[in-house]
């Protein structure tokens, strides 16, 4: 038996946990991986590093640690309301090539950017489409424990029904009577019992590139059930560690919950960590407002937030001064300080 203190926060129950895995001496551990349809910016890059570093120091106490990181290259749409246009595809329009160079391109990206920040790969990097078969299979169980509704070739997840025998909501502090007092009534054009149902499978419009054929309808999954689908098959129904950022609590993680919870009849999840944002001189970073920063631009210099070239060193460095789940805010100040603070440590490197 390992003999280790180690303290987590978990989300689930909002306070600090003595870490016991499920099994003596080895770790599930699944993180929520990119959606590979643009370059990965800090902000990500840091949920990343945060996993990294559990990773390795869970290694260091001597755990077996199964390390699972999906790749989501279909299925997520424009936003939360399971409506709009996938993003990949979207993407493979504009630029005029397949959907699977975009996928490929940012892939490619997204592994280079984590290479240069020397984080460790996962032991399994499980794709979306790879895993089309368990989707699929996964919507059918649902459906057949009574949870799911099947309506011109879509299928949903009944979360009031859900709800009827477990608690929807429990991992974000969400109640449900509030989410149905704060959420738009739906306009007829849906074909969804209620607003906070989630797409379970989409039939696909004839525009659609990326669809695959179901019982239901050519189509595509939900972005939801991609995680539930690869951790069960990699880790079980039942595992240790189950992170990302801040920002997929609600609704994706609540979604994850559901779906495996209404099939297995048991929590999915011991632990649950999430790393929270990275702000840009005191302010949230969003490309819609021009407060962003990409780790090439920083690398480089070629950007007009800093003066000089950080390079991933300082970066990751400066990761490491706060705890994962509080906001850091990134300033040319802070990594010059830190800058200076690496070079008196390693003598030289910048």
């Amino acid at each position: 038996m390992i003999d280790s203190s180690l303290v987590v926060f978990n989300s689930l129950s909002g306070k600090k946990e003595t870490f016991t895995p499920l099994v003596d001496g080895h770790v599930g551990m699944y993180v929520c991986g990119p959606t590979v349809y643009n370059n990965i910016h800090l902000g990500n890059c840091r949920t990343f590093i945060s996993f990294d570093l559990i990773y390795r120091y869970l290694k260091h106490l001597g755990y077996k640690v199964r390390y699972v990181r999906n790749i989501t290259d279909a299925g997520h749409l424009e936003n939360d309301e399971d409506v709009g246009e996938d993003r990949i595809s979207k993407k493979a329009r504009l630029e005029k090539i397949e959907p699977m160079e975009v996928v490929q391109l940012y892939t490619l990206d997204f592994h280079r950017i984590l290479e240069k920040f020397n984080n460790l790969p996962p032991g399994i990097e499980p794709t979306a489409t790879g895993h089309m078969i368990e989707q699929i299979e996964l919507v059918k169980d649902i459906l057949n424990q009574g949870y799911a509704y099947e309506v011109n070739g879509s299928v949903y997840f009944d979360v009031l029904k859900f709800n009827e025998s477990n608690s929807y909501g429990i991992l974000s502090g969400r109640k449900i009577e509030d989410l149905i007092h704060n959420t738009r009534t739906l306009d007829g054009q849906s074909d969804k019992k209620n607003p906070q149902d989630f797409a379970l499978w989409k039939k696909a419009e004839p525009q659609h590139i990326m669809r695959w054929p179901s019982p239901w309808s050519d189509g595509f999954p939900g972005w939801h059930l991609e995680c539930t689908a690869m951790s069960t098959k990699y880790l079980g129904d039942s595992f240790d560690i189950h992170g990302g950022g801040m920002d997929l609590k609600f609704p994706h993680h609540e979604c994850e919950i559901a779906q495996a919870e209404a099939i297995n009849k048991k929590s999915p999840v011991k632990y649950w960590l999430h790393a929270n944002m990275l702000t840009l001189n005191g302010k949230k970073m969003a490309k819609s407002t021009g407060n962003n920063i990409l780790p090439m631009d920083m690398f480089t210099g070629k950007n007009e937030m800093f003066k000089k070239p950080y390079s991933p060193e300082v970066f990751r460095f400066f990761m490491l001064q706060a705890h994962y789940t509080s906001i850091l805010d990134i300033s040319e100040d802070a990594f010059k300080c830190f800058r200076k603070r690496l070079l008196s440590f390693d003598g030289g490197r910048k």
